[in-house]
């Protein structure tokens, strides 16, 4: 099996909520502060999963997380475009990005 063959399975077999883990795990290693809603059902509709803080780098980040296979709603992708549009640094991760190392590439600054 090739490597990126097994990258991609783990990918698959990763869900959000073990994305966003690993996520938060390796972002306070790092020095960032995060926050995520734990209970949306009462927030306002699409707002991002992940809001990422770090001082020292002066950055604010916002990430949406979703499994492979997950789409973002209407008022996701609202949210996701008024971020942009203001110049905020807003996208979307899945568990590829995890894989792949773009998530730690992004957490350690560009």
């Amino acid at each position: 099996m090739k490597v990126q063959d097994y990258r991609a399975l783990q990918a698959k077999a990763m869900s959000e909520t073990q994305l966003q883990d690993l996520i938060i795990a390796l972002a306070k290693q790092m020095g960032w502060l995060s926050y995520h809603t734990f209970d949306s059902r009462r927030s306002t509709p699409g707002f991002p999963d992940l809001v990422l803080v770090h001082p020292k780098q002066k950055r604010v980040i916002w990430r949406e997380l979703k499994s492979e296979t997950g789409t973002t709603s209407a008022e996701q992708k609202v949210w996701i475009s008024t971020l942009l549009l203001v110049g905020e640094d807003v996208d979307v991760w899945r568990p590829r990005d995890w894989v792949s190392g773009r998530i730690e590439k992004e957490l350690r600054g560009r």
